[in-house]
Order: structure tokens, then sequence, then C-alpha cells
């Protein structure tokens, strides 16, 4: 079971671990360097901030192996459901901050707008896809880049193919798009924001009661924060935060897979494609001329690999693995593959469309959290065939 795998960590070392100091100054220094590339490329002061959120992201989701593909997978095979209680927790958080933001429409001068997507065919196929393909990959989008930046090789052929996943899905766009789909919009826009945000609180609270706590965590400090694994409850608390100040900055939530596209169209035009041409592209072409470092979710995603590698130094916890044999390795690479495709069909992964989508109100984030895990249903049934334990 690899780390993206592991929907818990319960050993908590009784003396806090030396830090691997090597690891540490690599991490901080690749992360001043993200920040200043995005200082420098970025059309706002906002983006190198964007790009330390990423590392605060990667730093939880390390230090409290907040995984998904972990969490559907304790809840399949040993109804272990502690992974969606402590998701439950976050949502509920990130929700009472999103609701009122959203519906005042803007803040420091910044317009606001949630993730809303319209629930088709082709989203409920994407979203099965990509829970068969997070199970059998090694971990979903963040899992992919936080247990990277923890030392797992077999993350790297997981993200190669998520991005060339990324890449087929955003051209055969044309034909998805063309299906019957609901634009479903969000609980607001029925209810109004102060009776859906109740609505969404009341489900997220039955969730949180109806799942036993685990064992409760031992009063922090702030050496441990930095230096020890962290439980579940703890990363719910550190989401919301993220997700918090990513909605401030960007004035949208947290997203990943975007920018896995971002980089597949680059290459895929560097090698005589034409990405402009299709139909993901053809409303905002701009980012394809643009340097990398100026595209707000590239630099998030590369801060979360940077911030999981500094948190993983500062736990003494960096463990280069090579996460299997042949087998495993071609997991990675289907399942890779089947998250990237399915989340350009579904317009997300499990943050964009399922949790940012859940804390916008998004009806689409429902539909979504139960395709995947139908898909990853499907996605355990095949882990033997790669040898995945």
């Amino acid at each position: 079971m690899t780390i993206a795998d592991t929907p818990s960590l319960d050993a908590t070392p009784r003396v806090l671990p030396r830090p691997q100091g090597v690891i540490v100054g690599c991490a901080a220094v690749a992360l001043a360097a993200i920040a200043l590339l995005a200082a420098l490329n970025g059309a706002s002061w906002r983006v190198p901030l964007l790009a330390l959120v990423g590392g605060g992201l990667g730093f939880v989701l390390f230090q409290a192996t907040f995984g998904f593909a972990g969490s559907f997978r304790a809840a399949l095979e040993r109804r272990d459901f502690s992974g969606f209680r402590a998701q439950a927790i976050a949502l509920a958080l990130t929700s009472l901050i999103f609701f009122p933001l959203l519906a005042q429409g803007s803040a420091f001068g910044l317009p606001l707008n949630g993730f809303f997507t319209p629930i088709g065919l082709s989203f409920v196929i994407g979203a099965v896809l990509f829970g068969i393909g997070m199970q059998i990959g090694g971990g979903c989008a963040s899992g992919t880049l936080f247990a990277l930046g923890g030392g797992n090789a077999r993350l790297v052929m997981t993200l190669a193919f998520f991005i060339v996943g990324s890449v087929v899905g955003a051209a055969h766009l044309g034909f998805w798009w063309r299906l019957p789909a609901w634009q479903s919009g969000a609980t607001q826009d029925w209810l109004g924001w102060p009776a859906a945000l109740a609505l969404h609180l009341a489900i997220f609270a039955t969730i949180i009661r109806a799942i036993p706590a685990p064992p409760a965590a031992p009063r922090p400090t702030w050496r441990g924060l930095i230096l020890q694994p962290w439980p579940l409850a703890w990363g719910a608390f550190g989401l919301a935060a993220m997700s918090a100040l990513t909605l401030l900055l960007a004035g949208r939530p947290w997203g990943e897979t975007a920018g896995f596209t971002l980089w597949g169209s680059k290459i895929a035009a560097a090698i005589g494609f034409a990405p402009e041409t299709w139909p993901y592209w053809q409303g905002d072409p701009g980012p394809l001329s643009a340097n990398v470092f100026s595209d707000i979710t590239s630099v998030m995603d590369f801060g979360i690999v940077a911030g999981a590698t500094l948190a993983a130094g500062l736990s003494a916890r960096f463990a280069p693995t090579s996460g299997g044999g042949g087998h495993a390795w071609l997991g990675a690479a289907l399942g890779g593959f089947l998250m990237g495709y399915g989340a350009r069909l579904s317009d997300g992964c499990n943050i964009g469309a399922y949790y940012s989508a859940l804390a916008s109100g998004s009806l689409s984030g429902w539909v979504w959290v139960a395709a995947a895990f139908i898909g990853s249903a499907i996605g355990l049934r095949l882990r033997p065939m790669f040898r995945l334990g």
C-alpha cells in the first residue's frame, strides 16, 4: 500500500524525529523558486502567494496522509469510513466560508466564482473512469502529487499518464459535449444561500455523527505540527484553511487537473499538434502561449509537490521507493490515463469536481462522488491484476 493509498496514519512517534536536512533544504529552495518564478511571470501579486498556498496544501496533505483514493478503498474493503468523516469535516468548514463569500460575489475587489458543472452522461462516465483509475494508479490527483513529494517513484508514471489522459480527453471533448446534459447549478439557486448552507451542514453533520470518531488526538504543539504525522481531523482543518485562501486569492476554488491538461497541451503543440483547435481551449487559448508559471493551477500543483517534500523531510518520512514492480508501474500508467481522461469528461477530479464543487454548493458534486464510488469498486477488482495489495 502506497502512502497515497493510506487513509490514515495512526502511529505517532513519542520522540520527535530529526529532520532530513538536505531534503528540507531542497524542498524549501524549490518552493521559493516556484514563488519567485510565479512573481516574475504572473499577472498579479496573488500568483506567487498561491504558489505558497499550494505548498501549504502539500504540507497538510502529507502530514495528515489525506488521500481520497485510500478513503474510498478503506470504505469498500473494510467498511472504514473514517476518511469520509474527515472529508465531511473539511467540507463543512469550507462551506461555512464559501457560501457567504460566493453569495457576496467578490472580496477585496476580486470577483468570486464557485465550481459548477453540468450533469450529463459524459460527466458520470468521467467520474466512474476516475474512480477506477485512482484505485489502480496509486492515488487520486492530490494523492499523486503529495505521494510523489514523499518519494514514491511510481507516482511519476501515474502523473505522466495523467497528463496524457488529460490531453486525449481535451481533444475528444467535442464529442462528449454534444451529449445531453443538465445545467444543475447550485443548491443556493433553489433555496437561497442561508438555507442551502444549513442543508449542507446538516448533511455533513449527519455523516460526522454516523461514523465513529477515532481516538482523541493529543493536544498539538508547534513542534509536533511540523515534525509529527497528523490525525485526519487536523488535516480537515488545514484543507479548509488553505481552500479559503485559494478562493480569496484566485477568485475560484482549489483545482488541480487543469494544470495537467495545460502541460500536456503545451507538449502536444511542441510536437506538431494544434491544441488551440480543440474545444477545450477554444474558449480561452491564452494559457497555451503564456509561461506555465503564470498559470495559477500549475504553480499551485508545483507547490503541492514541494510542500509535501518539505513535510516529508521535516518529519523524517521522505523515503524514496520504487512503488512496486513492473505490474504496479503498468497499473500506474493505466490508472493515470483513466484519471486524466475521466477528469476532463467530468471537468475535474476528487478536488475540483468533488471537494471544491460541494463546498461551492454544486449539485454535481454529489453525483460525482457517487459515480466515483462505483468506479472505485470496479478498480478494486482490477488491483490484483497489477499485483497491488
